[in-house]
């Protein structure tokens, strides 16, 4: 075999051997079992997740030293997500077994230039109750009608038999239930078995993701290791690897692809990537949040301050899709209030410092480039950004507690339409963008609402909610907006979660309520969500986690109650 050079000791490098051998025989196990047998082993995955998710965002929380005010995150973030996954790629096995398509039973249709839609959420009623006033739907890319939507929906779980060999999945650090998803996502949809090195950040991990995907480890279908740069060099070099994936920096993705220094440069003059074998990835970016002008009311002000800085701070700022250009209509009489508020709110959420390595050298790139920055608890920053200021903050992605806003002439449509190009064009990477608008607001928009988001380049988009919603939602796709390359590579090429496995996913939309219930139903909303338990300013954020987690772990309508109590206290 032939593998990059890297300092491994022996015994390491026969253990990551013996792994993707391991792997290899997995791979071809998997080639053999029917799609009712997936399905159920699936089942086992998530009975075994929900044995130990208690354990797994305990260490989650341990890892990520996460204040007790916030450790419901790592529920969320972690077992929830992937019981929900197994879950609905199980779902989605079965009914292809019984000779269906993975999208029967959910509603189509048609959005801006010809676009086919699935709705994926609310899928079933008691989606219906949780979450309230919430609606997502994937829109396809231009030209898929529904016949081939429904036809080509199972992607590589209808090719039974189908070997793909063995990839490596390179874990993020920030969230704890990344890398699990990614390796489901490539054995369902591509029949590849993976190696998940996880990120050093998450090394205490280990040990009970072993014991939560026990079913997928002794089928010979994933291996969990740990490791620095050395171990990914390996792996991504190794002979019995065949495709890549990464969730992190861009940076990282052009060291793997191109190499670093002199011989990336070379490399990319001449078109001659020092991988040679197929990469996926998820880069993040600079999210914008898009707050369109209205009437406000003091309760408004407030609610979507306390929005805005949860898209900014939640995971203390270490999210790939983490808001962090504020755009502001100039236009908009409420601009300063609405600022004001958002500085309390700032100030007032409990502390959290910055835990992920690089953040203190990242907040001091920041104050450097911006010295009249606002530092608030925590040394949270709040930033301007003019035509005078440096424009660092719409091409480098932080990864760290700083929010910048700016401003552009507007209202309504004609504003959006301004901060779509400006997206679009200024801001670096397509993961995700958010909007914010009232109920009135969107009304006057028309059916222009829908031209506008069709020419918003983003891989989701939340109206009204936090796009990190579409991480949460098993049926959702997740990744950048489609058309980048390796030489430019953005916020990454191709799309992972999907559960209904869509062929042709463009990108996925997600709305939700302007208010909180019962201003929201006041409002003219049919809304009856609370404040989310994703919120930061939510008293009851981490009980009300707990008993989401539950709920995933084993569905009954006997424990919505307690769910929707406990949001509503929040």
């Amino acid at each position: 075999m032939t593998h990059i050079t890297v300092d491994l000791t022996d015994e390491t490098r026969a253990e990551l051997d013996a792994d993707i051998a391991a792997l290899t025989a997995g791979a071809e196990h998997w080639a053999g079992l029917t799609l009712r047998q997936r399905a159920d082993l699936f089942d086992q995955v998530h009975d075994a997740v929900a044995a130990h998710a208690q354990t797994w965002a305990e260490v989650a929380v341990a890892a990520k030293r996460t204040p007790a005010a916030y450790a419901g995150e790592e529920s969320l973030a972690g077992p929830y997500a992937a019981m929900n996954a197994f879950a609905g790629v199980a779902r989605s096995l079965r009914l292809l077994a019984e000779g269906k398509s993975p999208i029967d039973g959910l509603p189509t249709g048609t959005g801006p230039g010809g676009r086919t839609t699935v709705k994926i959420l609310p899928s079933d009623a008691q989606e219906v109750v949780l979450f309230s006033g919430f609606s997502a739907s994937v829109w396809l890319e231009p030209g898929v009608s529904v016949d081939q939507a429904r036809a080509e929906a199972g992607l590589g779980a209808r090719r039974t038999g189908e070997n793909g060999g063995v990839g490596v999945v390179l874990g993020a650090g920030n969230v704890s239930s990344i890398g699990p998803l990614d390796v489901l996502y490539e054995l369902v949809s591509a029949n590849r078995t993976s190696v998940l090195k996880l990120n050093p950040t998450f090394a205490t991990l280990k040990p009970v993701l072993d014991m939560a995907f026990a079913p997928l480890v002794g089928a010979g279908l994933m291996r969990v290791v740990n490791g620095g740069a050395a171990v990914g060099g390996y792996l991504t070099g190794h002979d019995g690897i065949s495709h890549v994936h990464i969730t992190g920096s861009g940076l990282t993705h052009d060291a793997i692809v191109w190499g670093t220094g002199e011989e990336a440069r070379t490399r990319r003059a001449a078109g001659d990537p020092k991988l040679t074998k197929e990469i996926t990835s998820e880069l993040g970016g600079v999210s914008p949040i898009i707050v369109v002008p209205g009437e406000w009311s003091k309760a408004d002000l407030r609610y979507q301050a306390e929005h805005v800085a949860t898209q900014r701070l939640q995971n203390a700022g270490h999210n790939c899709i983490a808001g962090q250009a504020l755009i502001l209509s100039s236009d908009w009489p409420q601009r300063d209030a609405f600022l004001d508020e958002l500085r309390a709110v700032l100030d007032e959420l409990p502390p959290r410092p910055a835990w992920y390595p690089g953040s203190e050298a990242k907040l001091e790139q920041a104050t450097t480039s911006y010295p009249e920055a606002e530092i608030h608890t925590s040394g949270r920053l709040l930033v301007e950004v003019t035509d005078e200021t440096s424009q660092d903050l719409f091409t480098t992605e932080y990864f760290a507690p700083v929010l910048g806003h700016t401003t552009l002439p507007g209202a309504g449509a004609d504003f959006l339409a301004n901060a779509v190009e400006f997206a679009n064009e200024r801001l670096d990477g397509s993961l995700g963008a958010a909007i914010i608008a009232d109920p009135k607001t969107l009304r006057g928009m028309g059916a222009r609402l829908q031209d506008l988001l069709a020419s918003l380049r983003y891989g989701v988009i939340g109206v009204n909610a936090w796009t990190a919603v579409g991480f949460l939602l098993h049926g959702a796709t997740w990744g950048a907006f489609p058309g980048n390359t390796l030489d430019e590579v953005g916020s990454g090429i191709g799309i992972v979660h999907n559960s209904h496995l869509l062929a042709h996913a463009e990108r996925t939309v997600v709305t939700g309520p302007f208010r909180p219930f019962p201003r929201s139903v006041l409002g003219g909303e049919l809304s009856l969500s609370p404040k989310a338990p994703w919120f930061l300013s939510s008293k009851t954020a981490n009980t009300t986690a707990a008993r989401l987690t539950a709920f995933a772990g084993k569905s009954s309508w006997a424990r919505i109650p307690g769910i929707v109590a406990s949001a509503l206290r929040g």
